[in-house]
């Protein structure tokens, strides 16, 4: 049946698709959900740190009153540590919130975006949802192909998406070709560098991009409390930009729209360097763990910087499924990728230790029988 409301535009969006959760599985499979390892939605496998836990407990007295509207503390935190003023900084219920408010800040119907192929399946929806044109650059090596980005750019091209690490695949961009590529990017045209794992980056990886916001004033910076801090469920994220640009995305801000509790654990998280240490060092440690299996297995896999791995499981367009179903009787969730077009792939998430072993185990009783 064709639906008489909404834009044709709007009708044509497939709605986003998040990892399955535990308690699905338990029911479809007949599983105690104990016993269900959940390596599908890149989430800190620590989960909150003791930090935030203490921080909500603190402001659960408040929960009758409206949050910030602005986030003051939390901005005045984010500030401090990476040395913007505070009105360079937008917060967002998620980096999902911040790459939307980016899109309908920045590009009008019909005006283009330029994003990679098997980049971050927001960067789809939110041009979707505003009827822009996508300008989908074909990877290489399921990474960026920044000259051809460059070279695909248009008189009405308004926003440039670029993620690194880049989910899914985990290809990681360095910082000096980065900041080349930021550097010749047109003047009028916005550039949403999104780094959600940048948290997991070895230190000889890391790159000032804080620092390239000062320089290019066509840049922003967006990052997320959801990953390498542990806040996944709680929905905070935030971007760096100069004022010409925060100044447009908070008027498309939503009220209200990082609560009490998300806001006073975030402030904790950030400063919680100890964990975020352990949770990279961890992170680095399974990452070495999961790519040792495939390479024994015989497995073809993207080398990741994030905190997850992307594996091809096969080599018909029907193997992810397969293997993925396999595991959820067994189990453990990951992540298929056959929305990205990348069929015979999973993407596994990097648990505990004892949570990779459970993957591997699986996978090799999966990968024997199959």
């Amino acid at each position: 049946m064709t639906s008489q409301f909404g834009p044709s535009y709007v009708r044509a969006i497939a709605p986003y698709i998040a990892g399955k959760p535990i308690s699905e599985v338990a029911r479809e499979f007949g599983l105690d959900a104990a016993t269900i390892v959940k390596l599908a939605s890149n989430e800190n496998p620590f989960g909150m740190p003791e930090s935030a836990k203490l921080a909500i407990a603190q402001a659960m007295g408040e929960l009758g009153r409206y949050p910030d509207a602005n986030g003051f503390d939390l901005k005045a935190a984010l500030s401090e540590r990476y040395g913007v003023p505070a009105d360079w900084i937008t917060l967002g219920n998620g980096s999902n919130d911040i790459l939307e408010m980016a899109a309908h800040a920045f590009v009008e119907k019909d005006q283009s975006i330029v994003y990679s192929q098997y980049s971050f399946a927001v960067y789809a929806l939110a041009t979707q949802g505003l009827g822009a044109r996508a300008i989908v650059v074909p990877a290489v090596a399921y990474g960026h192909d920044l000259e051809a980005m460059l070279a695909a750019i248009s008189g009405d091209t308004r926003l440039v998406f670029v993620a690194n690490p880049n989910n899914p695949t985990g290809t990681f961009i360095d910082g000096p070709t980065l900041e080349a590529f930021i550097a010749r990017v047109p003047r009028d045209v916005a550039i949403v560098l999104d780094e959600a794992y940048t948290e997991y980056l070895a230190k000889d990886k890391r790159y000032d991009a804080i620092g390239w916001v000062r320089r290019y004033p066509n840049l922003l910076v967006s990052r997320t409390f959801s990953k390498a801090f542990g806040l996944a469920g709680l929905r905070v994220g935030f971007a760096i930009a100069q004022p010409e640009l925060t100044d447009l995305l908070n008027r498309l801000r939503q009220p209200f729209n990082v609560n009490s509790l998300a806001q006073a654990a975030a402030i904790a998280a950030l400063n919680d360097t100890a964990f975020l240490e352990k949770s990279a060092a961890v992170n680095a440690a399974g990452y070495r763990r999961l790519t040792e299996a495939f390479d024994k297995l015989g497995l073809e896999y993207v080398p990741s910087d994030g905190n997850f791995v992307m594996v091809r499981v096969g080599d018909d367009d029907e193997a992810g499924a397969r293997v993925n179903l396999e595991l959820l009787k067994q189990g453990v969730i990951v992540r298929p990728v056959a929305n990205y077009g990348l069929m015979p792939w999973l993407r596994v998430t990097i648990g505990l230790p004892e949570e990779n072993e459970a993957f591997i185990a699986a996978l090799e009783k999966t990968l024997a029988t199959a």
